[in-house]
């Protein structure tokens, strides 16, 4: 059946309004089932398009989390322990508020996507602090002072980076 029927989206247009990740659980691909967790990942992630970066990230979460949990299949935990995990991160290892909201968003993408399951509401979990700093930015000048030291390939891609708005990894992929 096809996601936009309305026996699945009530609503003419209403899947248009999904947020991604509930289009991506409305289409109803579900990786092979034989495959090892890791791998049934990189399917879905793959299928749905995520950059090379985030999918090895977000397999090098779901490893800590299984790691963490004494290599307990993530079918087996629940809720409890993706907030042990996350809180676990805040406080021992200390990491940033970014980092952990990172290995959340793998979770949940492991949950949702991959296991086709909901873990429900998660914040019962320490919350990494967010420091409170301004972003520095460069006036025109300054950009036009750093850009002119640059010569070659590197001062090409820092142009093409800066006048595109391409990202990091999609200028250095990127084949003339």
């Amino acid at each position: 059946m096809h996601p936009d029927t309305p026996a699945q989206c009530p609503e003419p247009g209403a899947r248009r309004n999904l947020t991604p990740s509930a289009r991506r659980r409305l289409d109803g691909f579900r990786p092979n089932p034989a495959a090892r967790l890791l791998d049934q990942c990189r399917e879905v992630l793959r299928f749905h398009h995520f950059s090379y970066r985030t999918e090895q990230t977000y397999v090098d979460w779901i490893r800590r989390y299984i790691l963490f949990h004494h290599k307990r299949h993530p079918k087996e935990l629940g809720k409890e322990e993706i907030n042990g995990f996350l809180s676990h991160l805040a406080v021992e290892r200390q990491v940033s508020a970014s980092t952990q909201n990172q290995a959340l968003h793998a979770l949940l993408f492991l949950y949702q996507d991959v296991l086709g399951t909901d873990p429900g509401w998660l914040d019962d979990f320490a919350r990494a602090k967010r420091p409170a700093r301004l972003p520095e930015v460069l006036s025109r000048e300054e950009v036009a002072q750093v850009l002119q030291e640059l010569n070659g390939v590197t001062g090409l891609v820092a142009r093409l980076l800066y006048g595109s708005g391409l990202r990091l990894m999609e200028g250095l992929r990127l084949r003339v």
